[in-house]
């Protein structure tokens, strides 16, 4: 079950409950009735006209009333309103249990607290529809004051993940804080209208997290958004002159009426505040500039593949022991994963790198310790930022997609042993993107062809692909001779980490 609460929120409410009221945009409005309100629904419920249309001036009237009387004091804004939504697969619910969700929702966000009917906010329930419902309330409370609106969103999550297991509903994700920030329906009109292919707010967060993972310094991190096209306006303390607290980004070509359209790192994704990109290049050291000669482009692919290979073994050990300890590693795979899209120019990687988002990201906006593992990614990531990849592909970048495929696949089980639901399918989604480039990439790998089909209609390939299926369990199953070339020499796990689990 879903909740959205509507952002930005309305001015009028009349408008509102005649379009809850009315046929929809495509008619999908069927028997629209109140259901729940701070009254009984029988005293609200809007009554037939001679004409047989409703008249609504009483229900509006009673809900504009407490705002009324607020005066200058009251919100500009004080229409909120929230849709709540069951999964296509669940039961359907009858009005008093959909009464029962609405009234806990109010509840629960402290909008009209239970034994309160006649001091919160004023609010009517409406359902138009088997599977869902719209709240729709004024913030102004009976008894004179404004209501406090503190975390509303995740009230809404909570009250939704208690409705399904009250009624045994399709379970969905907390509030965790781990998606990133959606864009919202006016940034998806004005993305139609104009015919781009994504929301700017998508494209600035894929540029962002390909500038965050190359750069080994915040200087560095300016200087590639500004390379990549992308506007930056960065905020400078208050208190201390000359020091950067912030930045924003625009596109050049995303205006409205009152000029460029900013977002803050925070509103793209919760990791990509300045103080959360610092802590990722604070630890590491800059990647080597220059030229490289094609032996070292070779090297370097097969290093990424190797460490990719060795964070595997990691995630896959800290998961046993102590799952705090693969945080990090989880946290820093998406800056590979951006980079190697972006070297290798595959669409696929990048629809990979774009669903494996959520997985990487700690709950409630945590920051992991660091690891040699975490780092170890993260230096790959900057190596692979200085290639620039042309042709097709070798050996070399296969065995690097076939390690990521492995290394997602190795943190969707951390995810599932985490019980962290959503992570868990943000990060299969992504091994299924890689599995699909890493097919792809091997039928087009010089001087190998696909042999006869097998028996199951698959072609088999003439040369040597890393095992997916067959992933060791403990790193120390892993054989050396298996992972050419010299390898660090480092303790092979970190030590027991204590903090929080994520």
């Amino acid at each position: 079950m879903i909740g959205k609460i509507s952002d930005p929120r309305g001015e009028r409410v009349t408008g509102l409950i005649h379009y809850l009221f009315g046929p929809g945009r495509r008619e999908e409005h069927t028997d629209p009735h109140l259901i729940a309100g701070w009254r009984h629904p029988a005293e609200l419920e809007p009554p037939l006209r001679a004409g047989g249309r409703r008249d609504f001036r009483q229900l509006t009237g009673l809900l504009q009333q407490p705002h009324a009387a607020l005066g200058p004091r009251g919100f500009d804004r004080p229409v909120w309103h929230c849709a709540v939504r069951a999964a296509p697969e669940d039961r359907i619910l009858s009005d008093d249990d959909w009464a029962q969700i609405a009234g806990d929702i109010m509840h629960r966000t402290g909008l009209s607290p239970r034994g309160q009917d006649d001091d919160g906010v004023r609010w009517v329930a409406v359902r138009h529809g088997e599977d869902y419902i719209h709240i729709v309330a004024m913030l102004a409370r009976q008894d004179g004051g404004k209501p406090r609106l503190s975390n509303e969103r995740y009230r809404v999550r909570e009250a939704c993940r208690a409705a399904e297991e009250r009624y045994g509903l399709r379970s969905t994700a907390p509030g965790d804080r781990t998606a990133a920030r959606r864009p919202t329906r006016a940034e998806q009109e004005k993305t139609r209208r104009r015919g781009w292919q994504e929301a700017p707010r998508i494209t600035l967060r894929r540029a962002v997290s390909l500038a965050a993972a190359g750069a080994s310094s915040e200087p560095e991190f300016f200087a590639r958004l500004v390379g990549a096209g992308v506007l930056v306006r960065k905020r400078y303390s208050s208190r201390t002159p000359g020091e950067v607290t912030g930045y924003a980004v625009a596109l050049p070509g995303d205006t409205t009426p009152g000029g460029l359209v900013w977002f803050g790192g925070g509103k793209l994704a919760a990791d990509l505040t300045l103080p959360r990109l610092r802590s990722r290049w604070e630890p590491a050291r800059a990647a080597p500039g220059g030229s490289f000669t094609p032996q070292e482009r070779n090297a370097i692919w097969e290093h990424a593949a190797r460490t990719a290979a060795d964070a595997s073994a990691h995630i896959r050990f800290a998961a046993a022991t102590s799952p705090a300890g693969a945080a990090d590693a989880a946290w820093a795979a998406a800056d590979t994963l951006h980079v190697a899209a972006s070297a290798l120019r595959s669409r696929e990687l990048q629809r990979a790198a774009a669903a494996y988002d959520r997985a990487a990201r700690c709950p409630y906006g945590r920051i992991p310790r660091t690891t040699p593992a975490g780092n170890g990614l993260r230096q790959t990531a900057r190596l692979l930022s200085a290639l620039s990849f042309t042709g097709d592909p070798g050996l070399a970048q296969l065995a690097l997609v076939a390690r990521l495929a492995a290394l997602i696949e190795d943190i969707a089980d951390l995810r599932t042993a985490q019980r962290h639901a959503a992570q868990a399918a943000a990060a299969r989604r992504a091994a299924e993107h890689l599995h699909a480039a890493r097919t792809g990439y091997a039928t087009r790998v010089p001087g190998n062809r696909p042999r006869a089909r097998t028996a199951a209609g698959q072609a088999r390939l003439d040369f040597p692909m890393p095992p997916l299926t067959q992933r060791p369990a403990t790193p120390a199953s892993t054989s050396k001779a298996a992972q050419p070339g010299p390898r660090p020499s480092r303790r092979p796990h970190p030590p027991r980490q204590r903090g929080p689990i994520c």
